[in-house]
């Protein structure tokens, strides 16, 4: 076990009051052993709402507010996703602070390299976030494919139909680029992406196409692609943002040689097929649209990834999300990507990283910086 948390409980800031930050804050209140430590944001006034709402103190320079607040164990970096690996690695190298690193964690797979290079050098550790892994549903189907009950798989299908129009893109700069926040595939979808992997295995080759047809933007909207399994099995994505006028679907089912499962709702967030046990799909379902306050979208799993958290550092238990479980979701994200721009085939395991995306755009971060006094 690395690093050293207080005794009272992890001390965690929070970098970055945008959309997802509040329910960063009241998964950390629903956790024993981890508490609220501070908040900051570039816009004061979000900094502030957080701020007020939770208790602690609210500051627009991370910097000011280690040196105010010293006793910080872990930062959560929520910041625009082109700006994590600037931000996670001042974390780690000037400051000396765990790392809670949002989807997609890092936008290229050489940034995931960097940091937990970074993070192995100072002792520290990063805590990559796929909460839907943790959702009941996902876990039902997990534990199923584990026992042999779905047999081999055969293939598996991603569908996501959301809605994202364009006052949402315009929002903010770093929304709707290749260098901040990518399209489809990477800001929305990234969590099927992940549970391609973690439910149906590894892939060994993708063929993806890309098209942005619903939003003036330089990203994708819009992506439909086939894919092969190691081991044998096939699978398909459907994935849009082009959805109108509100979001659908976000699902993904497993066909196997015993059995189906299919898992749907808002956000993987329902039971809704389980041949091997049909009256299992009611105890493994959730309702996200009740979650006050929360996003609907977000569902429950980050109460569990903060008590993943407080067991790594308080028994020693192993972080579900390893640094090569999300280097492989990384490379599949990109294989995608990689295949759009070459129009055929590519294989997951290689080195080589998409032309565009997580390309730096220095005018976009320094948007995002927070200035050195």
């Amino acid at each position: 076990m690395t690093g050293n948390p207080q005794k009272n409980g992890l001390r965690i800031a929070l970098i970055g009051c945008g959309r997802i930050a509040g329910h960063h804050c009241k998964s950390i209140a629903e956790v024993d052993g981890v508490e609220l430590a501070a908040v900051c944001d570039l816009q004061k006034e979000k900094a502030d709402a957080y701020g007020e709402e939770f208790s602690v103190p609210a500051f627009t320079s991370y910097r000011d507010m280690f040196a105010r607040v010293p006793d910080i164990d872990v930062a959560a970096v929520i910041t625009p996703s082109g700006m994590h690996l600037e931000h996670g690695l001042e974390m780690l190298g000037d400051y000396s602070k765990h790392v809670i690193m949002e989807k997609p964690t890092f936008m290229r797979p050489g940034n995931l390299s960097k940091a937990y290079g970074v993070a192995d050098e100072a002792g520290l550790e990063i805590f990559p976030v796929f909460q839907n892994r943790h959702n009941k549903a996902v876990r039902r189907v997990k534990q199923a494919l584990a026992a042999g009950e779905l047999g081999d798989v055969r293939i598996v299908s991603v569908r996501v139909r959301w809605c994202r129009p364009q006052r949402y893109y315009d929002m903010a700069p770093w929304r709707g680029t290749f260098s901040h926040d990518g399209g489809a595939l990477t800001n929305q979808s990234i969590h099927h992406v992940d549970l391609i992997r973690h439910l149906g295995g590894e892939v060994e080759k993708v063929n993806a196409t890309m098209r942005t047809l619903g939003a003036d933007i330089e990203v994708e909207d819009t992506v439909a692609a086939t894919f092969e399994f190691k081991d044998g099995g096939v699978g398909i994505v459907e994935a849009t943002t082009a959805a109108r006028p509100d979001d659908f679907e976000a699902s993904i089912s497993i066909v196997g040689s015993k059995g189906l499962a299919q898992i749907g709702g808002i956000a993987v967030n329902e039971l809704q097929v389980f041949t091997p046990d049909p009256k299992a799909c009611a105890a493994h379902s959730e309702d996200f649209q009740g979650i006050k306050g929360h996003g609907a979208v977000y569902g429950y799993g980050h109460v569990q990834m903060y008590e993943d958290i407080v067991a790594f550092f308080k028994d020693s238990a192993p972080y579900p999300v390893s640094r090569e479980d999300c280097l492989g979701t990384l490379k599949l994200l990109h294989a995608f990507y990689r295949s759009d721009e070459s129009q055929g085939w590519v294989d997951v395991e290689s080195d080589e990283e998409s032309n565009r995306l997580g390309q730096p755009n220095d005018d976009i971060s320094k948007l995002y910086r927070t200035p050195k006094t």
